[in-house]
């Protein structure tokens, strides 16, 4: 079982039952309510897209997590470029 930190609050995760889906497809709705993405992956050789996983969150969070994520990216931005803190 691996733990994560978050801010004073321990994050458990199963890595047997919480498996990384990879995407390469996002489909984005909403409305007054929320924001709800269906994540997918393109069926090899086809013009099919397989959702894997649906994330339903409020319009706060997801402002949010538009905000982290694109923190997340400019801080490593400048890795990817030099290589350096490669698994960031």
């Amino acid at each position: 079982m691996d733990k994560k930190e978050q801010k004073g609050v321990a994050v458990n995760i199963n890595l047997d039952s919480t498996p990384i889906l990879f995407t390469d497809n996002i489909f984005m709705t909403t409305n007054e309510d929320g924001v709800t993405l269906e994540v997918g992956q393109k069926i090899i050789a086809s013009d099919q897209i397989r959702i894997v996983t649906r994330i339903g969150m409020s319009r706060t969070h997801a402002k949010k997590f538009v905000a982290e994520l694109g923190k997340l990216l400019a801080m490593t931005e400048g890795h990817l470029q030099t290589g350096e803190g490669k698994g960031n």
